[in-house]
């Protein structure tokens, strides 16, 4: 429900309007803008509706509208940030993007698709101290950062972590897509950094939740003709898209990458894909909305920071109780990379000890996080 016109902007989501049904659907119960954000609507086909509006105190970010009807609402109280023209991403965005999105001309290559494209950006701007370019990326990984707090609120998210280098049709690929599976059929909302590797195998797992196990041995089949994301992004890619359209309507779970790692595309499989320029503000988002819990597959410098980047709110109970923490694969987390007798001496007499657990076994990782999480 909507405040009413008159109070000032209290911080609340239901003042942002991200959507043009939802701006009809505001003008209609209120008949007043005031004090509301609207933010990427395209408002050119409203302009008569604006010019009779009462817009003090709301902000437009990114809205095209007519120059009349931005003149009237600047000259009613109402600040305008104007669309950006130029760039392959919108700052101002209201939602997490989808696979579709970034993908876009994939059939031209991936160098077309504006995933691509958003990361020759970056490199062209991340070096050359241009405070716009620097805003514009802010901006962005704010808003998304606003459409992912909207898109879980409530949610039960558990993280799986895991590295990129984990190559269709191995088992350690299968195993992850199958705990990605078991999760989601759990009623967890499987949530990833949203890359290749292990991440795309637990998006895979929860879009094949709704499907017979079948599914899930069948697509595994097909991903494994595109083993690795090089030498080509468009050949898996491709082969990505080729399960969701011979499986479509697969569940839903979402990735959390950068383009900071411009050299990892995103995954097809997470259907809603928060991304960001600024790899810390990602990293720690990602774990911090992971309030159900994390499970950290085998990686290597990535998951190593990951797990401790988790640890510290756990052990400060910074963000409240600890939350579960489960690694898999005994032999890599206590010899390879001994990270589990460290992380088991931080939590020594403190609450997050009952909270972390070492499995050997991949598929011990679901039960073992349910029982963490009771």
């Amino acid at each position: 429900m909507h405040p009413t016109p008159a109070q000032p902007f209290d911080g609340s989501h239901d003042r942002e309007i991200e959507s043009l049904a939802e701006f009809d659907e505001v003008v209609a119960e209120h008949g007043s803008l005031a004090h509301h954000r609207v933010q990427a609507v395209d408002l050119t086909d409203r302009t008569k509706t604006l010019l009779t509006l009462d817009t003090t105190g709301a902000v437009f970010l990114g809205c095209p509208m007519d120059p009349e009807a931005a003149a009237h609402v600047r000259s009613s109280g109402a600040l305008v940030f104007p669309p950006v023209p130029g760039l392959p991403f919108d700052p101002y965005r209201g939602f997490a993007y989808s696979p579709e999105e970034l993908f876009e001309s994939l059939e031209e290559g991936y160098e077309a698709t504006p995933d691509a494209r958003a990361y020759a950006w970056f490199q062209r701007t991340k070096a050359d101290g241009d405070v716009f370019a620097t805003m514009l990326r802010a901006i962005h990984d704010d808003a998304v950062s606003d459409a992912l707090d909207e898109l879980l609120a409530g949610a039960r998210v558990v993280g799986v972590m895991g590295g990129h280098a984990m190559a269709r049709g191995t088992a350690a690929y299968a195993g992850a897509a199958r705990l990605g599976r078991e999760l989601a059929r759990a009623g967890f909302t499987v949530a990833t950094g949203g890359g290749p590797g292990a991440m795309e195998a637990a998006n895979l797992g929860a879009y094949a939740a709704p499907f017979a196990d079948s599914m899930l041995e069948e697509a595994l089949r097909v991903l494994a003709e595109a083993p690795s994301f090089r030498p080509s992004v468009t050949d898996w890619a491709r082969a990505a898209f080729e399960v969701r359209e011979r499986w479509p309507g697969g569940g839903e779970s979402v990735g959390i990458p950068t383009w900071f790692y411009g050299h990892e595309p995103p995954n097809a499989f997470a259907a809603h894909i928060a991304k960001y320029f600024a790899n810390a503000t990602r990293e720690d988002g990602l774990l911090a909305r992971s309030t159900a819990g994390v499970v950290f597959l085998p990686g290597a410098a990535g998951t190593v920071q990951e797990i401790f980047d988790n640890a510290t709110p756990n052990y400060y109970e910074s963000r409240g109780e600890p939350t579960p923490m489960v690694l898999v694969n005994e032999e890599h987390w206590t010899r390879e990379l001994p990270t589990w007798p460290l992380l088991q001496s931080l939590a020594r007499g403190r609450s997050m000890e009952s909270r972390i657990a070492l499995v050997d076994r991949i598929e011990q990782a679901p039960e073992v996080l349910k029982r963490l999480c009771s």
